[in-house]
């Protein structure tokens, strides 16, 4: 279920951090609006530098929110955060080889040649899109642990 809105929100022209962490502010208790605005930066591997994937990053968000929301002190929630994201790091790239948005891609989303690219051979659709699925289940399962 998760999935279908993460990528009917990424369909709809969301970023790949904004469906991740948008899919979860309910759970969250986390208003949309404000989980749009925060992710926004992220989408592209972080404003298409390509560097984390925005799918992951955004899950990141998800995990620390998850976690403050969860334990009171801060280094119980630093030390849970950390570790889900280690956890959910090695489980993407167990699926991805990578959580580097130009390693998975394999275009450069800086020039317009790239982002042509991109959409030429529906690397969103074929990419981008398993990535935010996979992340969605990667964070139900780890915050079901």
């Amino acid at each position: 279920m998760k999935e279908k809105i993460a990528l009917d929100l990424f369909k709809s022209g969301l970023n790949c951090a904004q469906a991740v962490l948008t899919t979860f502010s309910e759970d969250l208790h986390l208003d949309s609006g404000i989980a749009k605005s925060v992710s926004i930066g992220f989408g592209g591997g972080m404003g298409r530098l390509q560097e984390t994937c925005g799918a992951v990053t955004g899950s990141f968000m998800v995990l620390g929110i998850y976690n403050c929301q969860k334990y009171a002190d801060n280094k119980i929630r630093k030390d849970h955060t950390y570790s889900m994201i280690q956890s959910f790091s090695d489980r993407f790239v167990s699926l991805h080889g990578t959580i580097n948005c130009k390693r998975l891609l394999n275009c450069d989303l800086k020039t317009e040649k790239g982002q042509r690219f991109a959409k030429e051979n529906n690397l969103f659709e074929t990419i981008c899109e398993k990535c935010i699925t996979d992340s969605i289940t990667i964070l139900e399962d780890l915050m079901k642990e």
